[in-house]
């Protein structure tokens, strides 16, 4: 039911509690928008809080060994060099269970001290509730792909020419949890903009800045 999937559930579902409500919530943001050096003076006397909700999200935590074996060429000083090593890192790879669904996972950091086994009855009832849309094995293809790429990222400071990479994996069970964001925004001038608080931690994740001079 809360996985979107015919197959059966035989993994870890783990909630994140929420421990803020919309007023608090709303404070937070407005504190946010009283402080930092980027923001008009005036954005928190002059702006106003449109819209403020609570959306349980599906992520999988995929932990996983990557293990990449490079070769390549150092040319930023001359002359170049030929370069070969081994990068090994563990990761506890955040994936995002919707489709299509822009959220800066690699800014959030799950509060795993507020996590419980799965209580539906823990949801508020104006929350919005999402199941995810990926399998286990969809988002550890996913994790997979991403912490590749990042193990390429890593490559390239010692190598500016990549000519052969091959990672291995070793890839614990996954575990699926919902964690709760509070999805806001706030008009600004007459023009709209977005924010999203950490429901566990009151923690603002990302919010939009009117540009300078705006």
């Amino acid at each position: 039911m809360v996985v979107g999937a015919n197959a059966a559930f035989q993994l870890e579902h783990s909630l994140i509690t929420n421990n803020n409500d919309q007023t608090k919530i709303t404070d937070v943001l407005q504190d946010w928008m009283r402080t930092g050096f980027m923001k008009p003076s005036d954005l928190a006397r002059k702006s106003k809080i449109t819209m403020l909700e609570l959306r349980y999200l599906p992520f999988w935590v995929i932990r996983l060994k990557a293990s990449s074996n490079y070769e390549g060429v150092l040319e930023r000083m001359a002359p170049a060099t030929p370069r070969k090593g081994t990068i090994e890192n563990t990761f506890d790879w955040l994936v995002l269970g919707r489709r299509g669904t822009a959220f800066p996972t690699r800014d959030y950091q799950i509060p795993i001290a507020g996590k419980i086994p799965f209580d539906y009855s823990k949801i508020e009832n104006y929350a919005k509730f999402l199941n995810s849309e990926l399998s286990s094995d969809e988002a550890v293809k996913q994790a997979k792909d991403e912490v590749d790429d990042h193990q390429r990222f890593l490559t390239r400071q010692d190598a500016d020419r990549i000519t052969s990479f091959v990672t291995d994996f070793e890839v614990e069970k996954p575990t699926y949890v919902h964690a709760p964001l509070w999805f806001g925004q706030y008009e600004y001038k007459g023009r709209s903009y977005n924010a999203i608080i950490d429901g566990s931690t009151g923690e603002v994740l990302r919010a939009d800045i009117p540009p300078a001079g705006f």
